[in-house]
């Protein structure tokens, strides 16, 4: 045989016997495994297999190299092996005839001795991710399939590898290899102190503000001389303020050899830049850089990955461009468009199978994504079954949005799905509010997932103390929490002094304010005391005359708590603000319900901010933002709030580059569905205490008609206060399978004069649920009862709750429950003994 032919016909054996080891990937992902030489993009799409791709990746790069690709033949390969290497990719029953035994090992090792090229030492690969459990995930992942081998890889975050690196050359940079490195608390505690020492005031500039300035500054590679230049010949007061701060805090961060998050890939690319020695070392030391996620690295990391990739230029990156949503962390999409530009001779391969989703949830999230410019394209596709096609629901408000979501729940878990199955995710984490009252209500354990329960949350537990107080005077617990809160000069030892002078007298907190002047130790602290003892009586007055809900508005603008976030200014405060507002939601929602006092108000809240029996418990529906939601799946996705101003958000509106943000995260919401999506939209919505009409999403308008059912509006319409001045405005037309055929569709609202009373009969035609206010059934203690969810039970405890009753019911194999009557008679009967 010819050596051309024989190399030709050898390349082609090997690679096909190297895919034997890969049959358990689809076409896309074998090809990305044995694409091994020069830079690659792995354009992963949601729920592709990626994870699964880079370490089958690297277990190939440990047992043959670059065999699967290379061009090299051996010299001394014979005939005899480019037949066993042909019988063997065919599968055929080894023999004797290739000088075998028919021996498992003995094959591998001659499998591996004829295919592999240059197999890759485990030191000599760096595969970085953007955290320390997907990093971990990695090595786990690894290890079963490598064994100890894997601990050799230089598996970790951008930061743990940046962090190894420094500790060995970092002194040529004039540190210590001693060095300390700040979290986010240190560094935020030492830009206080630097602000106070510059006498910049908290309020005018924040110190989020600042830290958020200098870490632009460092992934731009702008040194703190160099921002502040740049301000004095603009004249930018502000920034000139700015960068003063930023050179104390670079000079204090040098003196005390430490290193804030951002430094640690800053001085690694500057250790590059500045000592091609160091470079060389590490560019001859790794012979491959992988890096996940790479849609969502910044400048310094694009600029790290490039630099360890120069030696050898083998760099893979995967990454979804369709998945770029942490543009306000400071990533750029840029970096994986442009990625076959930065790098000669690229390839790509896209990764557009799902495993993870039904067809017409990919149909329906390829509908939405498909309008973005800014991507590179791709159809993600699945072997699954078409299921169930996704819905979208329009309902009246806020209110019947969550007791949907409840009953949809409830249903799915009478049919025997768990709660954790189930997900709800929303733009902002004021939206949790209405869900977490239907979810108490009716007795669903739920978690927020990244983040904090409504009524859990520190600014609420603040509102509610001062209404306590209001109520309640002598109630020592709330009164200090709020007593100086916001600041009111009276500090920790007066607190102290009043706290132990009450305890001596046997009085309250309170009555030792009303009496300080007759205190010595209080006489100085005397007139601050009154002062607020003044604003609690003043506040006390008005609760008996006007409703709760405008002495709510008292108290916010007569404590100043809301002027004290906003002087505050960081996004985290603007939250707060939000949370603070969106109070007055619950307030009004209970005045409309109940007609109660601020006593009956209290009584109710108290019983939704009590810890669940079953709090230990992992089985609970999720809740969290859609940001969160990246990189996870769910059997059921709720996405709920879906109107323009809520999402898209009303800053992204009229801004295409902030809607293709806003677009791509819908599209990551959707991909997070398994098997059934919902999309629930209001026809008014209540937020922050005020009501407006909505109008559905675009990205609704966005899904072909054959891929979503738009279902009609439900519920009946009741117990809404329609406190604002806005008129109502028809629907827009959405994409259908059953258009609005005329002005009276079910679809739009009917004309009628608005705003219409509390206790109107206003219905949502064709209601497939009944009235949310129902009759009180005869339940006592004792009686044994049958739930959809929870199944039989006996109720041990009756109690009053505002205007409803609670039920503690335990139920045989779910555990003790406690519910309001009113929601549990939706899902709940009486049951023989």
């Amino acid at each position: 045989m010819v050596r051309t032919e024989f190399e030709k016909k050898y390349k082609s054996a090997r690679r096909a016997a190297i895919g034997l080891d890969l049959m358990h990937l689809n076409d896309s992902q074998r090809e990305a495994v044995m694409t091994t030489q020069g830079p690659l993009l792995l354009l992963a799409g949601a729920g592709s297999g990626k994870t699964t791709v880079l370490v089958n990746r690297i277990a190939n790069l440990l047992r043959y190299g670059c065999g699967s690709d290379s061009e090299y033949v051996p010299f001394d390969a014979s005939e005899d092996d480019l037949a066993f290497l042909e019988a063997y990719a065919r599968g055929e029953i080894r023999n004797s005839e290739f000088g075998i035994r028919n021996s498992p090992a003995d094959e591998d090792y001659r499998i591996r001795k004829l295919c592999a090229v240059e197999p890759v030492p485990p030191w000599r690969i760096i595969a970085i991710t953007f955290t320390n459990k997907a990093a971990g995930e990695m090595k786990k992942r690894l290890e079963k399939i490598i064994g100890p081998r894997s601990e050799d890889i230089w598996a970790s975050t951008f930061h743990s590898a940046c962090a190894r690196i420094l500790r060995r050359d970092i002194e040529r940079l004039g540190y210590s290899r001693s060095f300390t490195i700040y979290d986010t608390s240190d560094t935020a505690s030492l830009m206080k102190r630097i602000l106070k020492d510059l006498d910049i005031e908290e309020r005018t500039l924040p110190h989020k503000t600042v830290l958020g300035y200098i870490s632009r500054a460092k992934d731009a590679m702008t040194s703190a001389d160099s921002f502040l230049a740049s301000a004095e010949k603009t004249g930018d007061l502000r920034k000139r303020f700015i960068g003063r701060a930023y050179r104390e805090y670079e000079t204090r961060l040098k003196s005390s050899n430490a290193l804030d998050f951002d430094d640690l890939i800053l001085l690694t690319v500057r250790l590059f830049n500045e000592n091609p020695d160091i470079l060389q070392y590490y560019q001859n030391k790794f012979m491959h850089v992988l890096v996940d996620e790479y849609q969502d690295t910044n400048n310094l990391q694009y600029l790290l990955a490039a630099s360890l990739a120069g030696g050898f230029n083998n760099i893979c990156v995967v990454g979804d461009d369709d998945q770029s949503i942490y543009k306000f962390r400071g990533a750029t999409i840029e970096n994986i468009l442009s990625f076959e530009k930065k790098f000669n001779q690229a390839r790509m391969i896209r990764l557009e199978q799902n495993y993870r989703s039904t067809g017409y949830i990919l149909s329906a999230a390829n509908d939405v994504i498909r309008n973005n410019r800014g991507r590179k394209g791709k159809t993600l596709w699945t072997a699954n079954e078409s299921g169930e096609k996704p819905q979208m629901h329009i309902t009246a408000n806020e209110r019947t949005e969550a007791q949907f979501v409840t009953d949809t729940i409830i249903e799915s878990v009478a049919e025997g799905r768990s709660w954790s199955e189930h997900v709800v995710l929303y733009r902002m984490n004021a939206q949790s509010n209405q869900l977490e009252t239907a979810f108490k209500r009716s007795g669903i354990p739920y978690r927020i997932f990244g983040g904090t329960g409504f009524y859990e949350r520190a600014e609420i537990k603040d509102m509610l103390a001062y209404l306590c107080v209001i109520h309640n005077p002598n109630d020592d617990v709330r009164l200090l929490r709020i007593i100086n809160n916001p600041p009111r000069g009276i500090g920790n030892t007066t607190i102290g002094r009043i706290v132990a002078i009450a305890a001596g007298a046997g009085m309250s907190i309170y009555e030792i304010i009303n009496k300080s002047q007759d205190y010595n130790e209080l006489q100085a602290s005397a007139g601050r005391l009154h002062l607020f003892a003044d604003m609690i009586d003043e506040l006390r007055a008005l609760s008996t005359t006007v409703p709760l809900n405008e002495l709510y508005d008292a108290l916010i603008s007569r404590t100043g708590y809301i002027r004290m976030l906003e002087e505050k200014g960081t996004d985290e405060n603007i939250a707060r603000v939000e949370n603070v507002r969106e109070l007055k939601t619950n307030i009004i929602s209970f005045i409309n319900e109940n007609g109660g006092s601020l006593f009956d108000f209290l009584s109710e809240t108290a019983l939704f901010t009590d810890l669940d029996r079953d709090s230990q418990g992992f089985d609970r529906v999720l809740m969290m933002t859609m940001h969160s939601a990246k990189g996870l799946e769910f059997d059921t996705v709720f996405i709920v709030g879906a109107e323009e101003g809520i999402f898209p958000g009303i800053r992204a509106i009229g801004a295409p580059e902030e809607i293709e943000e806003e677009r791509r995260l819908c599209y990551v919401a959707m991909t997070r569905a398994m098997r059934k999506l919902y999309f629930i939209s209001v026809q008014y919505r209540m937020l922050f205490g005020k009501t407006a009409s909505a109008q559905p999403s675009r990205f609704i308008n966005e899904i072909n008609s054959e891929n979503i059912n738009i279902k009609k509006p439900q519920y009946k319409y009741q117990d809404f206060d329609f406190n604002t001045t806005a008129k109502p405005q028809p629907l827009p037309k959405l994409n259908n399978s059953e258009p609005p055929s005329s002005p009276n569709s079910e679809f739009r609202i009917p004309n009628s004069e608005f705003p219409p009373s509390p206790n109107s009969e206003f219905r949502i035609p064709n209601s497939e649920f009944p009235p949310s206010q129902i009759p009180n059934s005869e339940f006592n203690k004792g009686d044994t009862v049958e739930h959809k969810a929870f199944g039989r039970g006996v109720i041990t405890g009756i109690s009053s709750a505002g205007g409803d009753s609670l039920l503690e019911i335990a139920f045989d194999s779910k555990g003790t429950k406690r519910m309001l009557l009113n929601s549990a008679l939706r899902y709940m009967k009486k049951a023989e003994r």
